[in-house]
């Protein structure tokens, strides 16, 4: 028989006793089963998250663009009909069509109202309530419009690029009506409806006037609280056979 030594009397021992690893490595185990678990679920909630972020600011303007550009087609195509006569503002098909050169998104269909129902089919509305908004031909007060500013069609995404003296035209089936802003309010509570006055005071203006009112959410992405453009009435031009736009159209 060999002889032992002490050094090998101790690997032995090592070798039989009980691992004081054994714990350790068992609870690193599930330390590491659950880490990466809540990875995955953090992977996964990542990607549900970018895809409501996709619906909602890609694919919600798709959905709203087509839809507008469909109900705009109908509109035109009323107008286009010669027994039609002069077209009512005042219908559930639309009023008529909105130009921003400023924020670059074409014409722009107006419909009455502000609910979401209106505006989610990525058109402009325009207010019935808390203040009724005048109507273009009215002889005087404040045409109110509303619009989203991300999602549903983004009809006045770039609102924050209008300056003063800036053109807004409002186009309906006889008439043009060029309007130029005059004053922005950056930002204010989504609850001042003062805004929205026939005589909007808080613009700095103090007598009757043909005014338009633009309203959206603001910050971007946001509902906290409400950007405003306004705009003064200049001019009115009769639309012709061949529907000529305006100059500041051209």
């Amino acid at each position: 028989m060999a002889a032992t030594t002490d050094h090998d009397e101790q690997t032995a021992d090592a070798s039989v006793s009980p691992s004081q690893d054994a714990r350790p490595r068992g609870t690193t185990g599930k330390l590491a089963t659950a880490v990466s678990v809540f990875g995955e679920l953090l992977i996964t909630a990542g990607l549900v998250l970018g895809l409501f972020v996709a619906y909602s600011l890609w694919w919600t303007n798709v959905v709203a663009d087509r839809e507008a550009d469909k109900q705009g087609d109908e509109v035109r195509d009323h107008w286009a009909d010669a027994d039609t006569g002069p077209a009512a503002f005042d219908t559930k098909d639309g009023i008529g069509f909105l130009h921003v050169p400023a924020m670059k998104n074409g014409e722009v269909l107006v419909k009455k109202g502000t609910s979401s129902k209106v505006l989610n089919d990525g058109v402009a509305g325009y207010y019935t309530d808390p203040i009724k908004s005048a109507l273009p031909q009215a002889k005087s007060g404040n045409f109110t419009l509303a619009a989203h500013r991300d999602g549903h069609g983004a009809k006045f995404h770039n609102i924050d690029k209008l300056r003063k003296g800036d053109p807004i035209v409002f186009e309906t089936k006889n008439e043009w009506y060029v309007y130029k802003v005059y004053d922005t309010l950056p930002e204010t509570s989504k609850y001042n409806v003062e805004v929205l006055s026939p005589i909007p005071k808080e613009s700095g203006k103090r007598k009757a006037g043909r005014y338009i009112t633009l309203t959206t959410c603001t910050p971007v992405f946001t509902s906290e609280y409400r950007y405003i453009v306004w705009g003064e009435l200049v001019r009115v031009e009769k639309v012709d056979s061949e529907r000529t736009v305006p100059k500041e159209l051209r």
